[in-house]
């Protein structure tokens, strides 16, 4: 079976909040962008491509659910062009109420089938993969797990960081209710939460937490060690990887989409294409240590390349679960 990009619907009831809009306007002749990329990222890229196409953008940044629910709450009299979003949730659900217009297969063929939508409505941009970071200086490798599932285990109690409010592990735990089935992933999380896993706000501050050794080992984005290590080579973290096909080891894509009803199809295509060329990619590479996801672009140096990467498979779909279900379960299991 060939590899599957784990997409997860999001049908979020959470009241729609204000939106800071940093560098956003009102200007009609700007292509629109809504991106939960943050500023400090992905800003630099957007200032080049404007200075290189002479297309002026108009930037609204802000939570990748938050923002899809704004376009839906907007319907037809949305200003946005493209949608860039973080976690692939958020994109699902504007696919699924018909909100996004399909890619041109010129976009579409700049990146493998197994990291876009089979109707062609969004592409991902970059890539990353879930690992187990861990602090070499307290934890033997012989002693990393083979699965996720291998956390739950009481030699693991009180080891392990998670970032429940996080959209990756979100994903994650939807992907795994989809995958291994809903009466598993409420176990593990159950299990997770009987082993005193450690609460944590975000994936830096595990990363940071298990580089001071105040826990030995936490589960998050492959990317955020080595943002770490490229700033202090000498920090104790490492990453592992789960065994192949292992719901750990899950590949999450960023994505971008043109919005239907948009007027600015083709400004908002070539956009896309800019995220998907080899400037961007390398910079995505380089800059972020994200996986590049266009043809040809290779990983930075010291991140595992994406082709001997082996995460989970299962058939295609559209939709593979909502994180609404997945929040709750996640309280229900009394991790928060």
């Amino acid at each position: 079976m060939r590899r599957v990009t784990v997409v997860v619907a999001t049908i979020a009831a959470a009241a729609l909040i204000a939106l800071g809009a940093s560098g956003c306007g009102d200007d009609g002749d700007a292509l629109t962008i809504y991106t939960g990329r943050t500023e400090s990222l992905v800003g630099p890229l957007l200032e080049q491509f404007s200075e290189e196409t002479g297309i002026a953008v108009d930037v609204r940044y802000g939570d990748t659910n938050d923002l899809a629910l704004l376009i839906d709450t907007e319907g037809d009299r949305s200003p946005a062009d493209v949608y860039w979003g973080q976690s692939p949730g958020a994109t699902a659900f504007l696919a699924g109420e018909d909100l996004l217009a399909p890619l041109s297969q010129d976009v579409l063929d700049l990146v493998d089938p197994a990291f876009e939508d089979p109707d062609g409505r969004w592409v991902g941009i970059s890539g990353r993969q879930r690992v187990l970071v861990y602090n070499s200086d307290l934890v033997s490798e012989t002693d990393l797990p083979d699965s996720v599932f291998d956390l739950t285990a009481p030699r693991f109690s009180g080891e392990v960081g998670l970032a429940p409010t996080n959209g990756s592990f979100q994903d994650f735990i939807t992907a795994m209710r989809v995958l291994e089935g809903e009466d598993a992933a409420r176990e593990w999380l159950e299990g997770m939460v009987d082993n005193d896993a450690r609460p944590y706000a975000n994936n830096n501050a595990i990363v940071e937490a298990v580089s001071r050794g105040e826990v030995p080992m936490g589960l998050v984005n492959h990317y955020y060690n080595f943002r770490f290590l490229a700033e202090d080579p000498g920090l104790p973290s490492r990453n592992h990887q789960f065994a192949d096909g292992d719901i750990g080891g899950l590949v999450i894509p960023s994505s971008a989409s043109v919005v239907a009803g948009t007027d600015a199809t083709e400004d908002a295509e070539r956009f896309i294409a800019f995220l998907l060329s080899e400037e961007s990619q390398r910079y995505f590479a380089t800059e972020t240590f994200e996986y590049p996801l266009a043809d040809d672009v290779p990983a930075a140096t010291g991140v595992p390349p994406l082709d001997t990467l082996a995460p989970p498979t299962g058939e295609q779909a559209d939709e593979l679960g909502d994180i609404e279900g997945t929040g709750k379960l996640i309280a229900e299991a009394g991790l928060n």
